[in-house]
């Protein structure tokens, strides 16, 4: 196993060499203010039966979670995902340019994911639940064949699995360890055919607690583990596609104290000003028409300082669940009216379902993905404080409740500009990349990401927005009507109407049957008339 830990420094954060002590075999580290990024990778024979049975059946499966709570995406992890749980699957083709997958496998996956995360996903197999989206790159890293959303408000549930399957009884650092995922603010997983290798990341963008960062990273198996630390902060790059870091790193077990480090490395994601933020709001009372409204500060307009001759743009990636969506006839307009009035330039590409009346508890698959180009304010209109981009959706029906009301969670989305990057620029050697987000995929592969961050002053604090929407009221609740009584009266009614248009048919037909034709007057009356 190899395991690399990776402290983030803000420039104003305070540090002293006194808070580091190297040893032979363990690094102690006091008190120290950063964002964290632990990274695990296991090799082949380092997995679990359970693991191997169903990883063995996947080309590829990167498993994404990000937290419902705001927090800061330090550089150079500044890419963002919408809150929930995400997997990207690609199965093991059943034979040679055969696209189909292996049988079974996809029912393998969401097994795995139910024991892992929770029981009550909507997972049963990636035909079923998962949704296959268009990839406009097929040579990009981020290339797979289905892709699935589920809202996970909490990782309990992987903290129960890892501490049962891989924490020995009495183990108190595994225990610690495992509950860490607690706080953690986004989670990794990633697996491939080539490799063999399970990679696992987790960033924090703090200490849980306000005394920072208290303990001591050590080896565990002489000979066999590989503990790498780094303590990093961001330094000013002299190219704008660039990210340069610069601290301390130590290989602990091998290096006998911490070792200076300046590097520099292309990357495609790029963190923009804190004051460039973004706000999601629904106006109230949603009704069954919610129109999603994204709030962009001033800074957040400002184009990011790419190459002179780049192409930038704004965008918005929307997750939205199967009971919420938008119609696919209505946004992919190109009339300039519409897009106009919403602060929208084109809806660029759209994945998952979008049946316009189909109520939820007949969709199987998880919901929709939408990828937006927002527009820009000209410089007419630079003055204003802020700017407006609306999105109009639709809330599908949902099943009866006592109450009249049922709760519907819309992640935000994420938010950011795309911007062309030179020829020949090598995303791979940026140590740090995130691939496999779902939206990154949508481009070409030499694409710069400017990221826009969630706002802060949001009332809430959550980058998930809950809609009251109006269902059928049960009895119970005070209706005078249930459920079954008001669809047997449907029927009924449908029934009675199809009746009452073939009485009237049948009246139309009889009355105007054909009579018998009267004979022309012949000879003189014809002359006489």
């Amino acid at each position: 196993m190899r395991q690399r830990t990776t402290f983030i420094q803000k420039p104003s954060a305070p540090f002293h060499p006194s808070q580091t002590t190297l040893q032979r075999d363990a690094l102690a580290i006091q008190a120290l203010d950063a964002a964290r990024e632990e990274r695990l990778t296991f090799s082949f024979d380092e997995l679990s039966s359970e693991l191997w049975q169903v990883l063995r059946q996947c080309h590829q499966l990167h498993i994404r979670w990000a937290s419902t709570s705001n927090f800061e995406a330090a550089s150079p992890f500044s890419s963002r995902i919408s809150p929930g749980l995400h997997v990207f699957y690609s199965p093991v083709a059943s034979g040679e340019g055969d696209e189909r997958e292996v049988s079974g496998s996809g029912e393998a996956v969401c097994a795995l994911l139910k024991k892992i995360f929770d029981d009550g996903l909507r997972c049963e197999s990636s035909e079923k639940s998962f949704i296959r989206p268009p990839v406009l790159s097929t040579r990009f890293a981020s290339t797979a064949a289905y892709q699935f959303h589920e809202s996970l408000p909490s990782l309990d549930n992987l903290v129960t699995y890892i501490q049962q399957k891989f924490c020995s009884t009495g183990d108190k650092g595994c225990y610690h360890r495992a509950e860490l995922l607690l706080s953690v603010d986004s989670v990794d997983m990633d697996y491939d055919s080539i490799s063999h290798a399970l990679t696992v990341s987790g960033y924090w963008s703090e200490a849980p607690g306000s005394q920072g960062w208290t303990e001591t990273i050590g080896t565990r198996e002489a000979g066999t583990d590989q503990v790498e630390v780094g303590l990093l902060g961001a330094e000013q790059a002299s190219d704008p596609e660039e990210i340069k870091m610069g601290g301390l790193l130590a290989a602990v077990g091998k290096d006998d104290e911490l070792k200076p480090a300046l590097f520099s490395f292309p990357s495609r994601h790029h963190p923009l000003p804190e004051d460039a933020t973004y706000a999601v709001s629904f106006s109230a009372p949603t009704g069954m028409h919610p129109t999603m409204t994204i709030l962009l500060a001033r800074e957040a307009l400002k184009v990011p300082p790419s190459r002179p001759d780049a192409t930038c743009a704004l965008h918005a990636y929307l997750t939205l669940p199967s009971s919420i969506f938008g119609d696919k006839y209505q946004l992919s307009t190109t009339d300039p009216l519409f897009l106009k009035s919403h602060n929208l330039a084109a809806l660029h590409t759209l994945a998952g379902e979008t049946d316009l009346e189909a109520p939820d508890w007949s969709i199987s698959r998880w919901g929709s993905n939408w990828l937006f180009e927002l527009a820009s304010p000209s410089e007419t209109e630079q003055s204003a404080e802020d700017w407006n981009a609306t999105i109009p959706l639709h809330l599908r029906y949902l099943r009866p409740s006592e109450s009249g009301y049922r709760s519907a969670s819309v992640p935000w989305p994420v938010v950011f500009w795309a911007c062309t990057a030179e020829d020949g620029t090598k995303m791979g050697t940026n140590p740090f990349d995130r691939v496999n987000l779902g939206w990154e995929g949508l481009f070409g592969p030499r694409t710069m990401f400017y990221q826009l961050h969630p706002s802060s002053d949001h009332e809430k604090g959550a980058l998930v927005e809950d809609l009251d929407v109006p269902v059928l009221t049960l009895k119970e609740g005070g209706s005078i009507f249930e459920s079954q009584v008001i669809e047997l009266g449907t029927v009924a009614v449908i029934v009675l109407g199809f009746l009452w248009v073939l009485w009237k048919l049948g009246l139309v037909t009889r009355s105007s049957g054909i009579r018998p034709q009267q004979k022309r007057p012949t000879g003189k009356q014809d002359k006489a008339e």
